[in-house]
């Protein structure tokens, strides 16, 4: 595989990534996503204000881009390049298209390099690249989901689960390597998420965020 072939999966792949759907839904409605609720782009955001079947459209785009960058433009990449590569090549040039996915919605060039935390993206780069280990991951959602009503506990552990999940599923040692980079990316845009839960203020999926104590007023 040329360095060309690689340089063109990083740069198609990112931009790829980089298309801000949660912002886009919220401009289509006249507002800023930014400005209101957590100030997230992503899909818990758009349905705390806009509601299911917005959040449900970002969602499905979100997951779209990662897959369609792993399984969609390697290909293209690949038969435009690297006919004649290796497995080993193949293998990653699909890993570099993920992640530059990732980082494309983490880190979008047109929101001034702010963006979603990545959960909806990366599930779809899994799809692509370690289907049964997101299944694994999935259920540790849903139980997390279930039990607490926290969307951004139930992904963090999920993110936590996915390098031990994609060894149990039979992966690479490369693989497993990238998940855990890909768990740790996760977990760094959910920083903000575990202060609050730290503190007891985080919002709780269908309620509000718990009211914050009142300032004490200065003495006279």
């Amino acid at each position: 595989m040329p360095i060309f072939g690689y340089i063109a999966t990083v740069v198609l792949a990112y931009l790829l990534g980089s298309i801000p759907t949660g912002f886009l839904v919220g401009k289509a409605r006249g507002i800023d996503i930014r400005t209101i609720g957590s100030g997230n782009i992503g899909a818990t955001n758009v349905f705390r204000h806009f509601g299911r079947v917005a959040a449900i459209v970002v969602l499905a785009v979100d997951a779209l881009k990662g897959f369609v960058a792993v399984a969609l433009l390697t290909r293209l990449v690949w038969h435009v390049f690297g006919k004649t590569g290796t497995a080993t090549e193949r293998e990653a040039l699909e890993i570099i298209a993920g992640l530059a996915a990732v980082l494309g919605h983490n880190f979008t060039c047109w929101l001034r390099f702010k963006g979603g935390k990545g959960i909806a993206t990366s599930a779809g780069v899994l799809v692509a690249l370690v289907p049964y280990a997101l299944l694994i991951i999935l259920a540790v959602w849903i139980i997390v989901m279930a039990l607490t009503r926290f969307v951004s506990l139930a992904s963090i552990c999920a993110s936590a689960t996915l390098p031990f999940a994609t060894w149990a599923t039979g992966g690479s040692p490369t693989m497993i390597g990238i998940t855990a980079a890909m768990t740790t990316l996760a977990i760094y845009k959910h920083k903000s998420n575990i202060q609050r839960l730290l503190n007891g203020t985080e919002s709780r999926l269908g309620r509000s965020a718990p009211a914050q104590p009142p300032s004490p007023k200065p003495s006279p």
